[in-house]
């Protein structure tokens, strides 16, 4: 029997990211419960939790629990959040029951800072930062797709001590007996950085413009807007004493440039056009704040982030 397979691991959030992560631990380990509330929870109970995966396959897995509520938990040894920017506090407050100094969290979500959040609402837990270069999304009927020949999840403790970074890697350890591919960084601000300033062009443009990428890169003027994105949003990160180089910025371009696919779209923009609740605070209003604290130029951050609160306001 492996080691792991005496852990209590549970999964918070079963969209596109919590889903596949969650059926690749639960197909793996058999102490996995799933927090999913109503008809999610439901049929998850009934049918399982369905992934289609080009990366993994078709796999239909039924984790030892799923609970509503992560309030009646028993102590977790890991636990993995996987929600929305702004149903952190909610998920952190319902977890207070389950967590101990021996239990690691490690929050898979967008942006800069989820993982001070969560070391801030729950400080006796150990908290591993995270990101993932995924395409994945929930269908409406609730299982799980996971597009493209990859899935990269990276952790780590920036500036880690001995016993920290074991636990990173005990993470990765964990992840990788699972299928899921994921390494540990010992810069994990750089790594966060790097997906969080393509986040904040990306999200942003396409959201308010409702452009793909192929369109915002044919109009020469909306490119450029784009270009600025990404520098305001790469100065910010060297103000706050990011390693990222100008060689990671000029890889970010030519992501956008000769990279994404043509008819890419964002999750920001997905969910500015049904009128869901958003990340706009995330993708933009994060790097419009963090700028003015640092007295960092960003004209263009600050111009998008008030037009989409407006058209998020009409959305309302």
């Amino acid at each position: 029997m492996r080691a792991s397979d005496d852990k209590k691991i549970t999964v918070l959030g079963l969209g596109g990211v919590g889903g596949y992560v969650g059926a690749l631990l639960a197909d793996a380990y058999p102490h996995v419960t799933f927090v999913a509330r109503g008809e999610r929870g439901k049929s998850i109970r009934e049918n399982g939790l369905i992934l289609h995966s080009d990366y993994r396959g078709e796999r239909t897995v039924h984790p030892e629990n799923v609970v509503e509520t992560a309030a009646d938990l028993e102590t977790q040894d890991y636990i993995f959040i996987c929600v929305k920017n702004y149903s952190l506090e909610e998920a952190c407050r319902s977890l207070a029951g389950c967590v101990s100094e021996d239990t690691v969290i490690v929050p898979v979500m967008n942006g800069a800072d989820p993982g001070d959040r969560v070391r801030e609402y729950l400080p006796r837990a150990t908290v591993i930062d995270s990101l993932i270069y995924i395409v994945a999304f929930a269908n409406a009927d609730y299982s799980v797709t996971q597009q493209d020949k990859f899935a990269n999840l990276y952790v780590g403790i920036q500036d880690a001590d001995p016993a920290d970074w074991k636990k990173c890697c005990d993470v990765t350890d964990l992840l990788g007996g699972a299928g899921v591919d994921c390494t540990a960084s010992r810069d994990i601000q750089a790594e966060i950085w790097k997906k969080y300033i393509l986040n904040c062009a990306y999200n942003v443009e396409t959201a308010l413009y409702n452009n793909s990428i192929g369109q915002l890169r044919d109009d020469p003027q909306k490119a450029a807007i784009y270009e600025a994105l990404v520098d305001e949003a790469w100065h910010v990160a060297l103000a706050k004493g990011i390693h990222v180089t100008k060689a990671h910025r000029d890889a970010i371009l030519h992501r956008f440039h000769y990279e994404l696919q043509y008819d890419a779209t964002s999750s920001l923009q997905r969910d500015v056009n049904a009128g869901r609740p958003t990340e706009l605070e995330t993708f933009s209003g994060y790097i419009v704040r963090e700028a003015r604290r640092l007295g960092t130029a960003a004209p263009v951050s600050e111009k998008m982030y008030e037009e989409l609160k407006e058209t998020c306001r009409k959305a309302d």
